[in-house]
């Protein structure tokens, strides 16, 4: 049966249907999620919609569609094929996580760390779709900076990415395959990184997440062991390795964490006092610390 056409919509109306779906599905952020859809289907920047604009009838369609499929709790990046971190936009796929606005404060206390810093050696490890080596070098283009994932899919989602930011002029960033648990992991810079920075998974498992992480995510990115920590404490140990003497680490981690992270990185005798950070949320989600001077 072939579908009638539809009459234009102006675009306030339809964002404030759209609005209406997703609030009842209990999406947490409606009106921007409606926003983002409405500019990816229009093409437009979301801050650039015209609400006063008359949307076509094949575009109304598009976009209840999707607003039909984020009510299902899919991820706004996995409908968009896009994310935003630190100023750059990346392209995710659904077999990688889609990088969250509490990290652009890991960026953010990471690039601090770095100031005063010429042509500093940088490590992202479980980089995922690399939106935050990425992110990195586009804000320090005299960096160098190395990206580590395990995931195939993610793997072919961080080259896209690194291949499509260099050739938009931002500095090359080096992807490579492996395990963050592998002593042999980019051995040639053991003792030269200035930052580590890591957001690997580090939710437990069996927890009951919302559906967008619990359903919809590859669980390889989102669970860490029955403590979630199975690969913090692999993190913590290559950036032993990796860091020089004074260099930084800042690793993501999930609300329960932030008391026991000081304990691992203590354990290891490597580095000095760790600090916890919130996010924008006011929700504990990052540790830092800086690798202990050489005696």
């Amino acid at each position: 049966m072939v579908a009638q056409p539809l009459e234009e919509l102006l675009l306030q109306d339809l964002l404030e249907e759209s609005e209406r779906t997703l609030t009842t599905s209990g999406v947490w952020s409606p009106r921007a999620d409606a926003e983002a859809l409405a500019a990816h289907v229009l093409g437009v920047p979301a801050g650039a919609l015209d609400t006063g604009r008359a949307v076509p009838g094949d575009a109304v369609r598009e976009l209840r569609a999707l607003v039909a499929r984020r009510a299902a709790r899919i991820p706004l990046g996995h409908l968009t094929g896009r994310a935003r971190l630190g100023g750059i936009e990346v392209t995710v796929t659904e077999d990688v996580f889609v990088p969250r606005f509490p990290t652009e404060r890991l960026l953010a206390w990471g690039l601090s760390a770095l100031a005063g810093t010429r042509a500093p050696v940088v490590v992202d490890l479980c980089t995922g779709s690399a939106a935050l080596a990425l992110a990195l070098a586009h804000a320090r283009p005299d960096a160098e900076v190395h990206a580590v994932d395990l995931d195939p899919a993610a793997l072919a989602c961080a080259r896209g990415n690194a291949a499509d930011r260099a050739a938009a002029g931002d500095t090359p960033v080096t992807v490579h395959a492996g395990d963050v648990g592998d002593p042999g992991l980019l051995a040639h810079l053991d003792g030269r990184a200035d930052l580590v920075l890591a957001n690997p998974p580090y939710v437990p498992v069996g927890t009951k997440l919302l559906p967008e992480w619990g359903e919809h995510h590859p669980r390889q990115a989102i669970f860490g062991g029955t403590d979630g920590l199975d690969v913090i404490r692999k993190v913590v140990g290559r950036a032993a390795r990796l860091l020089r003497p004074g260099g930084a680490l800042a690793i993501e981690h999930g609300d329960a964490q932030i008391d026991v992270l000081p304990v691992l990185l203590a354990a290891s005798g490597a580095f000095d006092d760790a600090e916890g950070h919130r996010d924008q949320e006011d929700r504990p989600r990052y540790t830092t610390t800086f690798r202990k001077a050489v005696a």
